[in-house]
């Protein structure tokens, strides 16, 4: 009986290894959109591809995870993962204190500020600024908030559209003398537009936010992976080569990990 206890112990202890002799690396089910570009989108042959898409990778492979990628909605992301069919979710998440009520986030890695972008001879060097400009926001946005606390809710020089493209197309246009939009998806486009002379402009009243991963509260195991991971590319540069290809060489500084 002793006997065949041990062997069955040790057959147990043979699939908890990896060849080689390490311990296999748990898989976790990835949730995330496929229509927020250049974070997460599908290729033509439905496969997620992004910014997110990459640094989710990486940080699985430095943290000892493996990951499946599975293309989740925005509108259901939460619930998905509250109710345990996905493990993590990385989908352009902003870090907000409602969010946090529901979700825990990992470390920032992403500042998703706003930024305008006008024409390179606007003469606009912030918000002030636009206030006798006609100006593109896409409605209901962080960027619609900013432009109509500066100009008013109401004001004729704000211009609504329904999607970022749209607005940045009649920016070329010159529809519009400028556009206030996520940074990101902003960057994107100008790198991707590289025959289109646009300027990008801060402004301190942009109120500073980041995105974040997350699993469900209290599931400390997979955040720590996921904080360890994220901490170990920021670090040995991969975070940087990942942001220098969707987006240019100004890779940010991250708060402290």
């Amino acid at each position: 009986m002793i006997k065949r206890f041990v062997m069955a112990a040790a057959v147990l202890t043979t699939l908890a290894m990896a060849p080689g002799g390490a311990s296999a690396e748990p898989t976790y089910i990835v949730g995330a959109g496929g229509t927020y570009r250049p974070f997460e989108f599908e290729t033509p042959q439905k496969e997620l591809t992004g910014f997110d898409i990459d640094l989710i990778k990486a940080i699985g492979k430095a943290g000892g995870f493996n990951v499946k990628l599975v293309n989740s909605p925005f509108e259901g992301i939460f619930a998905a993962l509250n109710q345990g069919d996905r493990d993590i979710i990385i989908s352009g998440l902003t870090i907000t204190d409602q969010r946090k009520q529901m979700v825990d986030f990992s470390a920032p890695y992403f500042p998703a500020s706003q930024v305008i972008i006008t024409a390179p001879n606007a003469k606009i060097a912030g918000l002030a600024d636009l206030k006798k400009r006609q100006v593109g926001v896409v409605a209901s946005s962080a960027g619609d908030t900013a432009v109509s606390e500066e100009l008013g809710r109401t004001s004729s020089a704000i211009k609504r559209f329904d999607n970022t493209p749209l607005m940045l197309e009649e920016l070329y246009r010159g529809g519009v003398d400028a556009a206030v939009g996520d940074v990101g998806v902003i960057k994107f486009y100008v790198k991707s537009h590289p025959e289109k002379p646009f300027s990008l402009v801060s402004d301190a009243k942009f109120k500073p936010q980041y995105f974040g991963i997350a699993v469900k509260k209290g599931n400390k195991v997979v955040l720590d992976q996921i904080n360890t991971g994220l901490k170990k590319v920021v670090a040995d540069g991969t975070y940087a080569k990942i942001y220098k290809h969707w987006f240019d060489d100004n890779v940010p500084t991250l708060p402290q990990q």
